[in-house]
């Protein structure tokens, strides 16, 4: 068997005091097994389906589906259709911290949208007037579009500029703000899959560092009494827990919701309200999440959609 790299083994013992879980979490990356996959409903369950369903975990939203391993939902005749959205358990996790906003939603942005499934998840379960879903990497719209346009997500725009772009038209506008940030993907190695130099601090620093100047631009998006989801599928603390620090030094009016339905998840590296889940939990390849509401109480901004639809790459406006 191969033997963990050193930068792993450093990880693992920032992660974990325990030497039991240290050494499930490294077996976990080293000897990856398959998840079961899992499915978001955008349309009406039919009541005859035939693909085999999980019992459902306490804190899994109604309108998700977790299958049996070996199911392969993205054959099925309804995906084509668009009456789901297929997505890992992880992704599920991470966005169940938006089951704890009330559903008066006008408008959600989210700002590193491809290829769709957390924006799907806040549409369905929060019901917005719009969902914006922006971009920025070019060769990445095309998944997000089609997506879009199969599970007929609407009203829905997708656009495709820098967050900091959004962060002078849009301040002070958005009841919700998703950032499923852009990080090293250490998870993606559980699933058996690549991830070179992950684990480096070199990359770890830089993947931290785009995560701020993100959130930051984001936060700036985010109404009066509005939130803002961070979530990434990576462990490095650096990542996480420390670039919500970083958030909360800088915008102190925001603060970080306890979800009770992930109090079991809670982090052990941090007494903020924030919640991981891990590979050797064997539900996912791992995840974290945090929910921020901004305490602000002056009135919100509203959005001139007309001064920015010369900014729409895609859109769907119909109701």
């Amino acid at each position: 068997m191969e033997k963990p790299s050193n930068l792993l083994l450093k990880v693992s013992r920032r992660l974990f005091t325990n030497l039991d879980e240290q050494e499930k979490f490294i077996e976990a990356l080293m000897n990856p097994q398959s998840f079961s996959p899992s499915i978001l409903w955008c349309q009406e369950k039919p009541e005859t389906f035939s693909l085999a369903v999980e019992t459902p975990t306490y804190w899994q939203p109604e309108f998700i589906d977790r299958l049996y391993l070996g199911e392969k939902p993205g054959q099925h005749p309804l995906h084509q259709q668009g009456y789901f959205y297929c997505l890992d358990f992880s992704s599920v996790f991470a966005a169940t911290t938006l089951l704890a906003i009330p559903q008066s939603v006008r408008l959600v942005f989210d700002m590193c949208a491809a290829p769709g499934g957390k924006g799907i998840f806040a549409w369905k379960a929060l019901q917005p007037d719009l969902l914006i879903s922006n971009e920025v990497i070019g060769k990445r719209l095309g998944m997000l579009i089609s997506n879009l346009k199969r599970c007929q997500i609407s009203p829905s725009v997708v656009v495709n500029r820098d967050s900091s772009i959004f962060a002078e038209m849009f301040d002070c506008s958005s009841n919700l703000v998703i950032v499923d940030a852009p990080c090293t993907g250490q998870s993606l190695l559980a699933k058996g899959e690549k991830a070179p130099g992950c684990f480096h601090p070199t990359a770890i620093n830089k993947s931290a560092n785009r995560q701020k100047r993100i959130i930051a631009n984001s936060a700036k998006l985010v109404s009066p009494q509005g939130y803002l989801a961070y979530m990434t599928c990576t462990y490095s603390p650096e990542e996480n827990e420390q670039v919500c620090e970083w958030l909360l030094e800088r915008f102190p009016h925001f603060q970080a919701m306890e979800i009770s339905s992930l109090a079991k998840y809670q982090s052990h590296l941090t007494t903020m309200p924030c919640y991981r889940m891990f590979p050797q939990d064997r539900l996912g390849a791992g995840a974290f999440t945090v929910l921020f509401q901004n305490t602000n109480e002056y009135e919100q901004k509203e959005v001139d959609l007309n001064t920015i639809s010369s900014l729409y790459i895609y859109q769907n406006l119909k109701t």
